[in-house]
């Protein structure tokens, strides 16, 4: 049985992961655990994140990768929040939300993720959507669908990777539109050799 008692150094512990996702878009090395802790030794940091898992915290992942999937510095607000998984790097081939991408679980206000529909964050990197505030390192929060309107700004999937851009629709073509102030981003015309993953609600500025 899991027992979510966590000691001061835990709770720092996982205040350090939490602050790595949102920062840096994933979960911190164990050198970089120690670090920030303040230990000697790796191992020291491999020992926090051991009783981490125990108590339910983290996970590790099939390919070995660990997993954030409770926050218990947060649960006095659990009821206002939910939980959204923040997706790293997509790998060739997999689905943007299978679990191998997925670094962590951020608790979000339900006035911004709002239920029955899902979310998920993803780390915006470049500046092709800057006139739309979104800038490099932001994290920006995605409404979970396949379909778009005119206009919307979508996460789309192209040959595997993701861009966010301005959707727009034309007759038997699809544009999907840069909004920078840097005009070397141009825009990308396709047919239907694309995914929509969802479309964009707001977005985390870096702090």
């Amino acid at each position: 049985m899991q027992t979510t008692a966590v000691t001061n150094k835990e709770l720092e512990a996982i205040r350090e992961i939490r602050n790595s996702l949102m920062h840096v878009g994933r979960i911190p090395s164990m050198r970089e655990l120690m670090s920030s802790l303040g230990y000697q030794s790796p191992r020291s940091a491999s020992l926090i994140v051991d009783k981490l898992i125990k108590k339910g915290v983290l996970r590790r992942k099939k390919e070995g990768g660990l997993q954030f999937i409770r926050n218990l510095a947060d649960d006095t607000s659990r009821a206002q929040t939910v939980d959204v998984p923040l997706i790293g790097t997509v790998a060739c081939g997999m689905p943007m939300l299978a679990e191998e991408n997925i670094q962590g679980m951020i608790s979000v206000s339900t006035k911004l993720a709002r239920p029955p529909h899902r979310y998920f964050l993803l780390k915006a990197k470049g500046d092709s959507m800057d006139q739309r505030g979104i800038d490099d390192g932001d994290l920006v929060l995605v409404r979970q669908q396949t379909t778009a309107k005119d206009g919307d700004t979508v996460v789309a999937l192209i040959d595997d990777e993701a861009t966010i851009k301005e959707f727009r629709i034309g007759g038997e073509t699809f544009v999907l539109k840069p909004r920078s102030k840097n005009k070397q981003h141009q825009p990308i015309v396709l047919t239907k050799d694309f995914q929509i993953q969802g479309v964009v609600v707001t977005t985390i500025p870096e702090f």
